[in-house]
């Protein structure tokens, strides 16, 4: 893509953005970049911690008086030139924008904001990935019903990885497998035999003699999960991620628990192969994840995305390995990736592109191809609540699978659950049917049934 084109505008138009959840680390990493952008403006900051967007706004260099913590609908409509902070999202409607960003990361309220802003004619660009694993497609059919655009945003490991995908496929790649790695690198210190990830350490005295792939390749992956059992190597995050994915390309989930093998950049055609040439795959044409195994001096996959697709010309193919391509031992795929994702550094470039291009960075045609559910880890009772919390907004004593939508039937999706209380028991070991939790006056489950439109605002976004 010629992101240049992107940022051309005739008229030399302004992009203003309202950004909901904007004490968050993804709003940060949006708020300073866009000080280096002129063209883009920061119109209405929305988060229950105002004072701490004032503050942050602040921490980032912006100038004293740029910004003003408003608590009414008048003082967002007067604020003048300056960005309007505000708690109440409802005030969101005061200030006019042309796109809002969704980063709020809480699924009933990333819902209800983009709702409000496709009803007021606002783009949405959704970072709430818990949202749009649940009714993403949904809220995508109402803006293009409406001429508006919803998207993910680059930056985001999705909106990244479904670029990919697009990419490849307009230039003819059968796409056999595509995903990305784990937030953190698994990084082995071999002087040491240790590993590290993130914070977590742990000795790994045999690691050494598992690091080169060999030919029992699931053998091999399975040796190495062994070896580093005592570090986490799954994330409920990834299937929620992967879960948007599926839903924008097609591709479905590897296997329900995903894969998340221990594997080296280097390694990932030969891995992420049909088991009948050797690698992991019961079948192609899938979604899935994998843990970065790296030394210390090596290069990070940087929480990146990558594709695996079928290799065309032998010659070819040996030629770009000699140029220092992944390109499996038996020469039958490849794997292409992008080394970085960036967060809200990157995603002005899905800003510009809806706003002044009416582009999605992701894909505008969306249907519901995997399902992200939740099965009990321990007996359930009815009148408890499926706490949601954390870092990674896991469910207390649930664990993450993603399923093909023809094998969710009757299944709650694991962010409609979330925060919600339960009807009926659950026993452990059992997936959560959607009859089991109480779901009267969602609006996630009104967006999934269609019985949810968005009402026009009060004042409107100027376009």
């Amino acid at each position: 893509m010629n992101h240049e084109i992107l940022f051309r505008d005739p008229a030399g138009r302004r992009v203003r953005f309202a950004l909901s959840g904007a004490r968050g680390g993804f709003a940060r990493t949006l708020l300073a970049q866009a000080r280096a952008i002129p063209r883009l403006e920061p119109a209405v900051l929305c988060d229950l911690d105002a004072e701490g967007v004032m503050a942050l706004l602040a921490e980032l260099g912006y100038p004293p008086g740029a910004a003003v913590l408003c608590e009414t609908a008048a003082q967002a409509g007067g604020r003048g030139d300056r960005i309007a902070v505000v708690r109440d999202a409802s005030l969101l409607d005061a200030v006019p924008h042309d796109i809002l960003v969704e980063a709020t990361g809480q699924p009933e309220a990333g819902a209800r904001m983009a709702l409000d802003a496709i009803g007021r004619g606002a783009h949405v660009a959704m970072v709430s990935k818990e949202t749009d694993s649940v009714v993403g497609p949904e809220l995508n059919r109402l803006a293009v019903e409406r001429g508006l655009v919803y998207t993910t945003a680059d930056g985001d490991q999705p909106a990244n990885l479904i670029g990919l995908v697009t990419w490849a496929r307009l230039l003819g790649f059968e796409v056999l497998a595509a995903g990305k790695s784990s937030e953190y690198d698994f990084v082995f210190d071999h002087a040491r035999a240790e590993v590290t990830c993130a914070e977590l350490r742990c000795a790994a005295p045999g690691l050494g003699a598992l690091w080169m792939l060999g030919a029992d390749v699931p053998g091999m992956l399975a040796s190495r999960s062994d070896a580093l059992a005592a570090l986490p190597q799954r994330a409920t995050p990834d299937y929620c991620e992967m879960n948007v994915v599926s839903n924008s390309t097609g591709l479905l989930p590897s296997r329900d628990a995903l894969s998340f093998p221990l594997c080296r950049i280097t390694e990932l055609a030969d891995v992420f192969a049909p088991r009948a040439e050797g690698g992991i795959l019961d079948r192609t044409g899938v979604v899935d994840v994998f843990n970065c195994l790296r030394r210390p001096e090596e290069v990070s996959l940087g929480g990146g995305v990558f594709v695996i697709v079928a290799c065309g010309d032998p010659v070819v193919w040996e030629m770009l390995r000699g140029k220092g391509h992944v390109v499996s031992r038996d020469g039958r795929r490849a794997c292409i990736f992008l080394p970085y994702h960036l967060m809200g550094l990157e995603t002005p470039v899905s800003l510009f592109s809806a706003v002044l291009h009416g582009r999605a960075s992701g894909s505008d045609r969306q249907s519901v191809q995997s399902v992200m559910v939740a099965r009990a880890g321990r007996d359930f009772r009815a009148g408890e609540v499926l706490h949601m919390g954390g870092h990674h907004h896991v469910m207390d004593d649930c664990t993450a699978l993603l399923l093909p939508a023809s094998r969710a039937g009757g299944l709650v999706p694991f962010y409609l659950a979330a925060n919600k209380t339960l009807c009926a028991d659950v026993p452990a070991g059992a997936m959560i049917p959607e009859s089991a939790v109480a779901l009267e006056g969602s609006l996630l489950q009104a967006l999934r049934r269609g019985a949810a439109r968005p009402l026009p605002a009060a004042t409107g976004a100027m376009r």
